[in-house]
């Protein structure tokens, strides 16, 4: 082993457990790891930015963006009105989930459907009356992915493959992917994907309690009020010099005045007499607050069960790649930024305890927040956290406004499929005509570029040519080839496929195939094996992940709303895999080798 190889490993060793043990941001770990590839000289500069003048990666940027337009105007929204309205049972509900959401998936980003479908699972478990929300959203979050793999658009890990494709120099002459290459494996998938989870589903998948529910009825176990008595020494002081701030487990979240809702408080607001203050958070400490305060009384009055009614809460679920991660509900001056404040955490179906504000906020936590006037406003173009609205508003958007970006993807598409036009040109022009057309506003459409997916992709390219250079993607292709060679064809897919699972599974599934595209191309051309069926191999393993919440951002997404465990994924998704593993290689055999 070389120097440069061995540098090379200590980099994939570092970002695997940077990722795993979430040391940083994955976006940063790559961007640590090729740092040290650079200046270690394995990568020149040019090399190290190679990957931003990649097509594909403007590429992704545009669907993303276009995809973000279909949401905002309501489209998805009216189509999901449309078929789940009349929904009776969990098989007839969740075969319509099955239905529509693989198909938008296959077409559209499936982190905003699977954002917008969330709320109709919530909402039609309520109505229900005997089915919760966590033997629907992990059905949820697979549909999308499998819906995602059956074509080359539909999930950004297919993109990204075919940007490696075009950055490789391993096998010279290499073709891109085409738009329906990945249907073969797709569409069989999708009917025997969508048949294992109608079946198997509501029997594997826990009945765990929908926390929001349970907060609405027992809103005295969360929050407490009390009342300022007459003639009391704090009345004229402000909040701040009342000692009502940095409470213990307790935080002031309005104060009620008359007719009048206060909400978010102040540090600087004078305290007035019959002031009723709302305090969130661990309400046991609320004895020691009244005793430390005599000033204050605790009420019960149709007054506060009025305002209790009237409490506008909002459940949301905390980013991948939110700037809120790894950062205290203090720190992130939450109620400053989105006029609502965080009255309960949970975090693997668990309420967390302890002093609100210490909370250290992780992707998938289920923040429980009484919002304010603002807060609709406040969150509107971010991607901070997934809203779970009760109610939600479908936006008023004229007809043509709203059929527009989805009859011009598709156009796209055809001219793509039948290479008329380039798919790069033709998004753009779309991505264009809209914005000039006022279909969504420049400003707040441009805010939703996710630049750390764009390091991501960059820094993947430039560590696979790290890896060719070094030596490296040689080395673990000799040592899967004395494994697999005995085997032949079909142990050669199903090393590749278990390999990419594994590494998906514990890792961003981006990762897996950024470590693992050099190893499948050295492998191909050193076993003289058509390198296309390896690629498509690894691609469908790592997209369609199944067995952990981490491996796919929507089941991430899903994961702190349903209240799983990561052997709730494993027990539905293991099978699921295998599955997905048989018909992948089978397909492939047939058609390529």
């Amino acid at each position: 082993m070389t120097f440069a190889s061995a540098i090379v490993f200590f980099v994939i060793i570092f970002i695997v457990i940077s990722l795993y043990k979430q040391w940083l941001s994955p976006a940063l770990s790559f961007i640590v790891g090729v740092l040290i590839l650079g200046i270690s000289g394995i990568l020149e500069p040019k090399e190290i930015l190679a990957g931003f003048s990649n097509e594909q990666i403007a590429v992704i940027i545009l669907l993303l963006l276009i995809s973000e337009i279909i949401q905002q105007t309501g489209l998805t929204d009216q189509i999901f009105d449309l078929f789940f309205r009349q929904s009776k049972s969990y098989k007839q509900f969740l075969g319509r989930i099955i239905l529509v959401v693989s198909t938008l998936s296959a077409f559209l980003n499936n982190t905003p459907l699977v954002a917008v479908m969330m709320p109709y699972v919530h909402n039609w478990s309520k109505n229900s009356g005997h089915i919760t929300p966590s033997k629907i959203l992990i059905p949820l979050s697979y549909t999308s992915i499998l819906g995602g793999c059956a074509t080359l658009i539909g999930t950004s890990t297919n993109l990204i493959v075919n940007s490696m494709i075009e950055e490789q120099d391993i096998i010279p002459g290499l073709r891109n992917l085409e738009m329906f290459e990945f249907a073969w494996v797709g569409l069989p998938m999708i009917i025997i994907g969508g048949i294992y989870l109608l079946v198997f589903s509501y029997r594997l998948l826990p009945e765990n309690k929908d926390f929001f529910d349970e907060f609405k009825a027992n809103a005295r176990q969360y929050l407490v009020e009390t009342q300022v008595k007459e003639h009391a020494q704090i009345v004229g002081k402000s909040v701040s010099e009342a000692n009502l701030r940095n409470l213990r487990g307790l935080f002031l979240v309005k104060i009620i005045r008359g007719e009048n809702e206060i909400s978010p408080v102040n540090p600087d607001m004078k305290l007035q007499q019959k002031d009723i203050l709302v305090f969130a958070g661990d309400t046991t400490t609320i004895a020691d607050l009244l005793h430390n305060n005599k000033d204050l009384e605790a009420v019960e009055s149709d007054m506060v069960l009025a305002s209790r009614a009237s409490t506008h809460l909002v459940e949301g679920v905390v980013a991948y790649n939110s700037w809120l991660e790894n950062k205290s509900i203090k720190a992130s001056q939450f109620r400053s930024h989105y006029d609502a404040a965080v009255v309960a955490v949970l975090r693997g179906g668990e309420k967390l305890t302890g002093k609100i504000g210490s909370i250290v906020l992780k992707a998938g936590d289920v923040l429980l927040m009484i919002a304010g006037r603002d807060f609709d406003r406040t969150v509107q173009g971010k991607n901070d956290f997934y809203i779970l609205s009760e109610n939600k508003k479908l936006p008023k958007v004229q007809a043509w406004k709203t059929v527009l970006p989805l009859v011009g993807l598709l156009l796209a598409i055809f001219f793509s499929t039948f290479k008329i036009v380039p798919l790069f040109l033709s998004a753009s022009v779309l991505l264009a005509m809209l914005l000039m057309l006022k279909v969504s506003p420049s400003t707040q459409i441009l805010r939703r570029i996710d630049y750390n997916l764009v390091m991501i992709i960059a820094m993947s390219l430039a560590l696979g040519i790290g890896m060719t250079k070094s030596g490296v993607a040689k080395i673990i292709a000799d040592f899967m080839e004395t494994i697999v060679i005995p085997f032949g064809d079909i142990g050669v897919l199903i090393g590749i496929y278990m390999f990419t699972t594994i590494i998906g599974s514990l890792v961003l599934n981006k990762a897996a195939v950024a470590l693992l595209f050099p190893v499948v191309l050295t492998l191909s051309l050193q076993m003289d094996i058509n390198p296309i069926p390896l690629i498509l191999c690894m691609t469908f393993a790592a997209a369609a992940n199944f067995l952990t919440p981490i491996g796919f951002q929507t089941n991430m997404m899903v994961y702190g709303p349903g209240g799983y465990s990561f052997k709730d994924y494993f027990y539905l998704g293991l099978p699921l895999t295998i599955i997905y593993m048989f018909v992948t290689v089978s397909v492939l055999k047939i058609i390529y080798l």
